[in-house]
């Protein structure tokens, strides 16, 4: 294993992240940071990922391999919270723990494609169960816009708290604009038509979800 390597190992294992985590971070697959490391391909890094990486560790480029006189524009990195909280989609999931556990590093510019909030109103959870399938499935990851709720809302899928659980259903506004029915993607499961607006506990807009392959 050469120095680039083994040090993005170290760093790895010093964060307390899988090969997965930081693979998708990059938008690889799933094994492509556990093939450059443990397999030596590719041989070096993409300049661009080595660049986010070196960034989100924290650490200068050349230790990732980068050439000595490598100069180049900084990637601006949004570290956006992953939290320690299931939101379910099927039969319920406690929220009693809403702790921060781990972080990803979002490159600036993407995140403004996606959204106009603040990173600082952004937050990562998983999906628990199978009412969503197939646009979610159980064990996915969603990010959360929680400055996008009940003010703005619309069709979508959200993230709503009932009593001490959070689900993650879609929203669809019915065709007068004053009632909304609270939908699982999945047949099997119920939803709920002529709804009040004012009834639902909006946490947030789900914008984003990331899955490992299997």
């Amino acid at each position: 294993m050469d120095d680039a390597r083994r040090a993005l190992d170290e760093l790895i294992q010093q964060r307390g992240c899988s090969y997965s985590e930081i693979s998708r971070l990059l938008g690889r697959n799933a094994a492509y940071i556990q093939q450059f490391i443990r397999r030596g391909s590719p041989r070096h890094l993409d300049e661009q990922d080595r660049s986010v990486l070196a960034r989100f560790f924290g650490v200068d480029e050349k230790m990732l391999g980068a050439p000595i006189h490598r100069t180049g524009p900084v990637v601006e990195l949004a570290l956006v919270p992953i939290l320690d909280v299931e939101a379910s989609a099927g039969h319920g999931a406690l929220a009693a723990m809403e702790s921060k556990s781990a972080q990803f590093g979002f490159d600036e510019r993407w995140l403004r494609r996606l959204t106009s909030s603040k990173s600082s109103n952004l937050s990562i959870i998983g999906v628990y169960g199978d009412s969503m399938e197939p646009t979610l499935h159980d064990g996915d990851e969603v990010m959360v816009d929680l400055a996008d709720g009940q003010a703005r809302l619309r069709d979508g899928i959200y993230v709503l708290r009932m009593d001490d659980m959070l689900s993650v259903k879609r929203i669809a506004i019915e065709p007068q604009g004053k009632r909304v029915s609270v939908v699982s993607d999945n047949p099997t499961y119920p939803s709920w038509n002529g709804l009040e607006k004012r009834a639902l506990n909006i946490v947030g807009r789900v914008l984003w979800f990331g899955r490992a392959l299997r």
